[in-house]
C-alpha cells in the first residue's frame, strides 16, 4: 500500500512539474489584432493593438512597444503617405522570438 501511495505522489509531482514547465518550453506568442493586413488609413493615423504572452521584450520596427502585465498592448501612431510594413517581434528570456508583419497604406 505504501508503494502505491508513493507512486501516486511521485506521479502527481511529475505531472505538476510538466504543467508548470510547459509555458517555458512553448516560447513566446504574439497576436496582432490591429491593424489588419492591407488596411488603408486616409488620415495617416493607425491604432496598433494585440496581445503577447511569455515575452520579455516586444518591438515594432525595432523600437520598444510596451505591453500591460496581462499582455495586452495598444498605441496610436501616425504614418507617412505610402505603404508601411510593420514588423512586430516578441522575444522571451531564452532568446526565442516570434515575428508578425502587417502592411498598411496611407493614400
Amino acid at each position: 500500500m505504501t508503494r502505491i501511495l508513493l507512486g501516486l505522489v511521485l506521479t502527481a509531482l511529475v505531472a505538476y512539474g510538466l504543467w508548470e514547465a510547459y509555458p517555458l518550453v512553448r516560447g513566446p506568442s504574439l497576436a496582432v489584432s490591429a491593424p489588419v493586413e492591407g488596411a488603408r488609413y486616409p488620415d495617416g493615423v493607425a491604432t496598433i493593438a494585440g496581445r503577447v504572452a511569455r515575452a520579455t521584450t516586444l518591438t515594432l520596427n525595432g523600437g520598444p512597444l510596451l505591453a500591460e502585465q496581462a499582455g495586452r498592448f495598444e498605441t496610436t501612431l501616425a504614418f507617412p503617405r505610402g505603404g508601411s510594413i510593420l514588423t512586430f517581434v516578441a522575444t522571451d528570456r531564452f532568446g526565442r522570438s516570434v515575428t508578425r508583419q502587417r502592411y498598411i497604406y496611407v493614400p
